[in-house]
């Protein structure tokens, strides 16, 4: 039985080690490419007429200087609309703010209503689109409120949708790059986990979008039909994913695309967002989600069974104590140099961010096996259950990726029992002006 658990313990240590170094010469390609696109974004002049959709709920970390960043967008021509659910969400006098800032700029703010049958985020959309897509509109652009874009944002994602030398491109994403406001233990844990789901990106074909930041031309997202396709669908991104990928076209990857994200929480709260989105993955693609769970599971299963060869072999006094170490130090080195790697990207994606970032530098370094601990755990979690929380509405989740609204927190303070139709609402803090781009 010793010699059986032995073998067991080196196959599970040596497959461990094999996938740390794939990942490892992944995320060293993922900062080649990362360079290679970052270094000819000058080049990237689209044409055509863009229209961004945000849509809002409550005040996120940062919120009003993530909002300053899609005003200050240098493709020239675009406009931008906010979605929120209700006239009473705190955003709306955050955004107004920001629109009464730069007025040069066409922008709109779309009260959508409180959501029946979809996930809210994605009735926002779908009210926002069907109100706001005039005809001179040529690109459809989509972020969350919790993103800080970089001024070359949009013009990169416009221009990677006309990237077509390896055939056509159906949509473009990027991707966030968390920023702790606060160093903690927590906030550094979940930017480790974050980083290391980020360089799994690349310069191959058909990534899963990511909703945050991502583009499609208008005539791609008529024809496919995707208005139609959200109805009844929490998850936006991934469901627009697996419609695009039906009619044979290709969601790339663009570096110049990635967003920083302002966090900051507990462990509790982390963990909760961390199942929520594998949860959703799992019911919306869920391939994607069982290659994840086998490589969180290699991950913790090789370390684990080096863990216990050794103190094993110490307690017996055996010989195998010094390979079992040793697999313990290599597991542990490659981890380390792949986290540099992807600590190196900071000054790529985010260098006005690189002291900010500095603290959780070195714990994605020094400590990312405890981090890969608690995404496995995470990851786990997820198999069980189909009810998640998410902006204070609990769904629950069915095959297929439909959904159901199973309760929401309403009222509450300093909101109506019941919410009012925008034109009963007073909006003291618009100007006329404003109150006219209310829609």
């Amino acid at each position: 039985m010793i010699l059986i658990g032995l073998i067991a313990a080196a196959i599970l240590a040596l497959m461990a080690l094999v996938h740390a170094f794939l990942m490892g010469v992944q995320a060293w390609e993922h900062r080649r490419f990362a360079r290679r696109r970052l270094a000819r974004l000058d080049s990237c002049r689209p044409a055509g007429r863009a229209m961004v959709f945000i849509p809002c709920k409550g005040i996120d970390v940062g919120f009003e200087e993530n909002l300053r960043g899609f005003f200050r967008q240098d493709h020239e021509d675009y406009e931008l609309t906010f979605v929120v659910e209700s006239p009473w969400d705190p955003a709306c006098k955050v955004i107004a703010r920001a629109m009464a800032e730069h007025p040069d700029r066409v922008s709109h703010l779309v009260i959508a209503g409180r959501a029946e049958d979809c996930g809210q985020k994605v009735h926002n959309l779908r009210v926002a689109i069907a109100k706001k897509l005039s005809s001179r509109i040529e690109y459809l652009a989509f972020a969350d409120s919790d993103a800080r874009p970089r001024p070359e944002w949009l013009r990169a994602l416009v221009g990677r949708l006309g990237d077509e030398s390896k055939g056509p491109v159906g949509a473009a994403t990027g991707y966030r790059w968390l920023i702790p406001m606060r160093d903690t233990p927590a906030n550094h844990a979940v930017y480790s986990i974050n980083c290391n789901v980020a360089t799994l990106l690349g310069s191959r074909r058909g990534y899963p979008i990511w909703g945050g930041s991502w583009a499609i031309r208008r005539a791609t997202f008529e024809a496919i039909g995707l208005l139609d396709a959200w109805r009844g669908t929490l998850s936006d991104d991934l469901v627009a994913t697996n419609v695009l990928r039906r009619h044979g076209l290709a969601v790339c990857y663009e570096p110049a695309c990635m967003i920083g994200s302002p966090i900051d929480g507990t462990l509790r709260q982390h963990f909760r967002f961390l199942r929520r989105q594998y949860i959703i993955s799992r019911f919306n693609l869920p391939n994607l989600w069982l290659g994840g769970m086998a490589g969180s599971l290699v991950f913790t299963a090789g370390w684990m069974a080096a863990l216990a060869a050794l103190g094993g072999a110490i307690a017996a006094g055996s010989w195998v104590a010094l390979p079992a170490a040793g697999v313990c130090l290599a597991l542990y080195a490659i981890g380390a140099a792949r986290a540099k790697i992807r600590q190196d990207l900071v000054d790529v994606y985010l260098p006005d961010y690189r002291d900010q970032l500095r603290r959780a530098s070195r714990f994605d370094v020094w400590a990312h096996p405890l981090a890969g601990f608690i995404n496995t755990l995470a990851v786990l979690a997820s198999c069980v259950g189909r009810r998640i929380r998410w902006r204070d509405v609990t769904y629950r989740l069915e095959a297929g990726g439909a959904v159901q609204i199973v309760a929401r927190r309403w009222p509450v303070v300093g909101q109506a029992e019941t919410p009012p139709r925008p034109e009963e609402t007073v909006w003291p803090a618009l100007s006329d002006e404003l109150q006219r781009k209310v829609a």
